[in-house]
């Protein structure tokens, strides 16, 4: 197999090793082949000929791409595009072929069920019983969903000046914290819109498992139904990062000027200015997701925008990945949960049982979740402090219901 990469790209890592304290696959297990040092020989021994085999196919899958490599790297080695592309050829290839089961799941969840969230909202009633029975707690305690979230609609301004990108995921599982972002953004002066026909998934979860024609083609319809030229709004920070990508995954004009209009919620809310917040004088732990921090680059946005209301305090796990990975933690279970209790060890350090948590990505939020981590939207603790929500009470972020 020759691997679709630029040997350039390849050629820019010297084997410095500056990338393994911040690889959270390498911190969990200690083996060279989980570094990106490591993945990068593999993928240099393969283009000189090596055989693809199930070792280099594991290295290539235990990959989390939460590219804090790249952030470590005095290379500039861009460590994702090159795991993309590998990917992309494992995948084309069918080498080695996965199993029946796994390609079924692939296909119903990538092709079928993302890409359509109204099928998706469906799913979520069938879901909403399970989260009820014994033994399926733990597992499904990140899904926030409500029934009555899913049968009420957000709603658009009128003559709208900036749009808010909904997505699939948090459309589905998160779309309180949509209500509670629309409500800031209203609060600060502006007047929200929301997508258009044919928007749904982001295709950022297609991109990472290697098929970038799906991802493409997703690309093209989230551009179609966000015409025009207002800023556009994520608060999913891997859908975020997905849409600033559009000019490279698309290489046109049309998508260049497409990603420059699109702002992580936080970072647009710096921009805009904000509404007057109350202080609450409650503390509130940050987690930053990857695509905020390391590719977004703008988890400083978080920050700075809660500041005014709560006492913030950081995580000391060096930026590490917390394990959720879009769909890491379905596929990588083992390393996914190793990742988890490195930051939950951090968070109970920096807040104690119990502390409120802020994290700006929909996946983080249902990882930790998951492990009974109270975890925000920085929207939903902007909109506590606005004090007018119901479920805030008096401000107290620790007290108020976890929707």
């Amino acid at each position: 197999m020759t691997l679709p990469i630029d040997p350039v790209d390849l050629a820019r890592c010297v084997d410095c090793g500056l990338c393994l304290p911040h690889c959270p696959t390498f911190r969990a297990t200690g083996r060279e082949s989980a570094s990106p040092r490591g993945r990068i020989a593999a993928m240099r021994r393969v283009q000189a000929g090596e055989p693809v085999d199930e070792a280099f196919v594991s290295y290539m899958q235990e990959c989390v791409q939460c590219r804090g490599c790249e952030a470590a790297c005095p290379s500039g080695v861009p460590f994702g595009r090159l795991m993309e592309q590998t990917r992309q050829a494992l995948r084309s290839t069918r080498r080695p072929r996965p199993p029946l089961v796994r390609r079924t799941l692939e296909w119903l969840a990538y092709r079928v069920v993302l890409p359509r969230p109204g099928l998706l909202v469906a799913l979520s009633w069938v879901l909403i019983p399970l989260r009820r029975l014994p033994g399926l707690t733990g597992r499904t305690a990140g899904l926030r969903y409500r029934a009555e979230s899913l049968m009420e609609r957000l709603q658009a301004d009128d003559d709208p000046d900036v749009h808010l990108f909904t997505g699939c995921v948090m459309d589905a599982w998160q779309r309180d914290t949509h209500r509670a972002a629309l409500r800031i953004m209203r609060a600060s002066g502006a007047h929200p819109g929301l997508p258009g026909p044919g928007a749904g998934c982001c295709g950022a979860l297609q991109l990472h498992a290697g098929m970038d024609f799906d991802a493409r083609r997703l690309a093209r319809a989230v551009m179609r139904s966000l015409p025009g030229d207002d800023p556009i709004v994520v608060c999913s920070a891997g859908c975020g990062a997905m849409l600033k990508s559009y000019g490279e995954l698309l290489e046109t004009d049309a998508a260049h000027r497409f990603a420059a209009r699109v702002r992580s919620f936080a970072e647009w809310l710096e921009e805009h200015g904000g509404p007057p917040l109350r202080d609450t004088g409650r503390t509130v732990v940050v987690q930053d997701p990857c695509h905020l921090n390391h590719v977004q680059k703008v988890a400083g946005s978080v920050r700075r925008v809660l500041a005014p209301a709560y006492r913030l305090v950081d995580l000391d796990d060096d930026g590490l990945c917390c394990g959720a990975g879009g769909a890491y933690s379905l596929t990588q279970p083992e390393l996914a949960a190793a990742m988890r209790d490195r930051t939950l060890a951090a968070i109970r350090r920096a807040g104690g049982d119990g502390a409120v948590v802020a994290s700006a990505n929909p996946g983080c939020a249902m990882h930790l979740a998951a492990a009974g981590v109270d975890v925000r939207h920085p929207a939903e603790l902007l909109e506590a402090a606005l004090g007018a929500s119901p479920d805030a009470g008096d401000g107290d972020a620790g007290e108020s219901e976890h929707r």
